[in-house]
Order: C-alpha cells, then structure tokens, then sequence
C-alpha cells in the first residue's frame, strides 16, 4: 500500500465522523491527536508520553472505557506535557461524541500498513492529508493553503543554503520551511556532507516559524516532526511585539493571509514605521526588516494585487522596500491557484541591501496570468506551468531573454507612476479593462468626473423615456 492509497483510507474515515457533525479542519485535528500517538509508536520515541497514554492504551479499551481515558489522555497531555507533547495538545478536546465512532477510528488507523508508510515517509503521509484537507472547497483551508507546485518554485530560486536561519512568519502548516529542508537536504545528501553540528543546526535551528491559529499550530508541529525536524514554531502573532524576536534572518518564504485586522485596527508593533490596518502590508513590512542587512538574505513573498498599488501607507512603504531591498522580481500569478476565487496574487522576490536607500535600480515582472488556463481540480497547477519564469529569472543576462510576458521597468519609471507596482501584465482582450490599465489608480478628480459623466446620461435617458411615454398617450 502506497501513501496515497492510506492518506486515502485515513481521509475517508472522516465519513465516519458526519453524524457527529463534525468538519473536515476538525476532523484533521482531530486526527492529528490519533496519529500523533501512533506516530510515536511507529518511530519508537513513546519515551516523551507516560505509560498509560500510549498508543496500546487506546487499542486494549473499547466503548465508553477507551472514550473517557481519551477526553481524560487530551486533558492531561495537556496540562501535564512537556515539550512537543504539550504544544500538541494544549487547550485540545474532542468533537467526537460518539464512542462507537472514536474506537472505529482508532481500530482502522491501526490496521494501516505502517511498515510501507515508514518507507515511503510518514512526513510525506501527513502532508498528503493537509493537502487533502485544503483541496476540499467545503473545509475553508484552500485559501490559507500555498499550492506545492509554487512552493517548490519559490524555494528552489530563493536556493536556501547550509547553514542559513530560514523563517516563515505566517507558518500555516510549515509547507514552506519542509520545502526548504527538503532542498538543502537534497544539496547535502540528507545532511551526511555535514559536521555532526552542522547537521544537529538543520535539524533544530534552521527553520523557524510563527503561527497565530492554535489547530493550525498544532498541524505545523506535527508536520516539523514527522519530517525530522525540532523547529522553534512560536504561537502568536507577528504583527505584535512577539513579531521582533524573528530579526536576523537569511532566508524568509512565506505566504501572509489576505485581509484588514478585525476592526480595521493597527498592529500592536512598536517598531513598524508606517504601522496600517492593511495585514499584508505590515507583513511586508515585519520580513523586509527582519533579513540581514548583508547584501544576501533574501526574501519570497506571497502577495495580493493591493500591495502593489494601494495609495497612501501602500505607496510609502513600497518606497521603503525599494530603499532598503533590491526588489529585482515580481510574479503575477493566474487566478484560481487559491480556493478563494478571484484573489489575484503575486509573488515578490527581493534581496536586502547593505544600506537603507536605492538598492532597487529595476524590476523584472514574469506575467504568468494573462492566456492561462482556469486552474482548479480538472487542470492543477504543476511545476511545469513555471518553466518559462523559471528560464527568465536565472538567465545570466536578463535582457536577451524572449519571452513577451518578461517586462521591465527602471525605478525612475516606477517613481513617475507614484510608486505604483502594478505592472507587468500583457495588454490582451481576454483581461478586463481594469488590467488593461496601465495605472489602475485614479485621482479623486477622474473619479469623480467619471461619476458626473454618468448620471448626466442617465438623466438624458429618462427624459426620453419620459418624452415617449408622454408623446404614446
């Protein structure tokens, strides 16, 4: 049995689980408080679970027995835990309410093929189920979720290196972190190339995160442990003051989620210098200032079309990243990628400079948007979609690249348009007049003309209509 064929079966139990109202995301926490058990079992670390709450203590109960040891297993696991175990199952209940359902569960998860799955990567079983749980429209992770294909992309051109602190301050799953694992381990032979410390800093130092939902929390945990890793995960927020222990970095990839903070309120940063109520800005933000200032920590940042032009705290902070970075790259990414239809992304490769002023001179944009097809589930994004980017963003010399979705402008032109980023696209009939626009910001004064243009037609039409009416009777 391949980690398909069990993601599969483990996924499938959720039908299990519909009478008891239960949802898909709390269905995969849910899961995650099982197979974490399981999981210890299987790799031989139940060292860090006491003796009565290991994986045999579910499977030799059954009714209500295994259903009350369970609530009580979560409940002082805990409170009581240490460590990894602790953060796994903090404030953790369950949905459960039937016990008949709780033991079928627990009876097929242990009549798996463990032995194939441990092959093939229990890591690689797990992010079988995340990704399944955010390709369920019904679930609501879709939109949170960053589709593998670009993940792969953006990791392989950022090219994190041995030794580099990498971090993602909206964690998610920890997607991206694994990916960049995942590379450097591909660039040393699973860390045998490396001295015993430099192996025992891949492994606990090198990749960090924060993550503000808990359940997502606990996803991104279990993800960092099945794929090896003993990351430094925090909980919290990293538009807070939290948000300032994550400075010094090399490498940050990341995808922030889309949005205003509730109330429209700022952030509770006291060091954003031009502090917004707009999330993606102030994320922007927080990564620009927390890379090295040596001429090579290195950013890839998932963004909506906002950031590029929104007015205002937008424009000011554009002009700082172009300050302080070297903003040498933007993907315009198709629509549909994302769950949430119609969210219209980018991605922003930047580099920090040495100093804090004029270390953009250029910026190359990629138009992966305009003539693509609708992606969904009967045409996935794959990694060959990004061939042509790839090609053109590693060219040795950018300027003999032909491909008429590579664009460039110099900074010089950017400051004529106000700063404004949202470029790049091919004038074509297929976009509508808004991205055909060259600037899609307008004055006040156009806006309001447009508007007066308007209404004085309307009113032309109804005073014929009116003249008709009154010339019929």
């Amino acid at each position: 049995m391949n980690t398909q064929e069990i993601v599969q079966k483990l996924w499938n139990l959720c039908n299990v689980l519909r009478d008891d109202g239960i949802t898909y995301h709390q269905y995969v926490t849910e899961l995650t408080y099982i197979l974490f058990l399981k999981m210890l079992k299987e790799t031989d670390r139940e060292d860090s679970i006491p003796d009565h709450y290991r994986w045999d203590s579910l499977t030799s109960k059954h009714g209500i027995e295994l259903y009350d040891h369970y609530r009580k297993l979560l409940l002082d696991l805990g409170t009581e835990g240490h460590g990894l175990v602790k953060q796994i199952y903090a404030n953790a209940n369950t949905n459960i309410n039937e016990p008949k359902n709780l033991e079928k569960i627990i009876r097929s998860i242990d009549e798996l093929d463990w032995y194939s799955a441990r092959e093939e990567g229990l890591g690689d079983l797990y992010e079988g189920l995340l990704e399944k749980n955010a390709s369920e429209k019904k679930s609501g992770a879709g939109q949170y979720f960053t589709p593998r294909p670009l993940i792969n992309v953006m990791v392989k051109l950022i090219d994190p290196q041995p030794g580099e602190r990498c971090n993602d301050p909206a964690a998610g799953t920890f997607g991206f972190m694994i990916a960049a694992d995942r590379h450097v381990r591909e660039k040393t032979n699973d860390y045998y190339d490396l001295s015993d410390r430099e192996a025992e800093f891949q492994r606990k130092e090198a990749f960090t995160g924060c993550e503000l939902v808990q359940d997502t929390h606990r996803l991104a945990l279990m993800n960092a442990m099945l794929h090896g890793l003993e990351s430094e995960i925090l909980l919290g927020d990293s538009l807070s003051n939290l948000g300032k222990e994550m400075g010094n970095m090399d490498v940050i990839l990341t995808n922030p989620p889309f949005g205003t903070k509730k109330g429209g309120e700022r952030p509770t940063r006291d060091d954003l210098t031009f502090p917004t109520s707009n999330k993606q800005l102030n994320f922007l933000q927080h990564i620009y200032r927390s890379l090295k200032a040596n001429g090579k920590a290195r950013a890839a940042v998932v963004l909506p079309d906002n950031v590029l032009f929104q007015d205002g705290d937008g424009q000011k902070i554009r002009a700082d990243l172009m300050d302080k970075c070297n903003l040498h790259t933007i993907l315009r990414l198709p629509t549909g990628i994302f769950y949430a239809q119609g969210v219209k992304t980018n991605v922003l490769f930047f580099t920090r400079g040495t100093s804090d002023k004029g270390n953009t001179k250029e910026v190359w944009y990629y138009d992966l948007r305009t003539n693509m097809p609708s992606f969904g589930k009967r045409t996935p994004l794959t990694e060959a979609h990004f061939d042509g980017f790839v090609a053109a963003y590693t060219a040795e010399d950018r300027t003999k690249v032909q491909d008429e979705r590579w664009t460039r402008f110099t900074r010089e032109e950017i400051a004529a348009k106000g700063d404004n980023l949202d470029l790049g696209l091919i004038a074509d009939e297929s976009l509508s007049s808004y991205e055909n626009l060259p600037d899609p910001i307008e004055s006040a004064e156009e806006a309001i003309a447009k508007l007066e243009k308007a209404i004085s037609l309307l009113n032309e039409v109804v005073k014929e209509l009116k003249a008709t009416e009154e010339g019929q009777q």
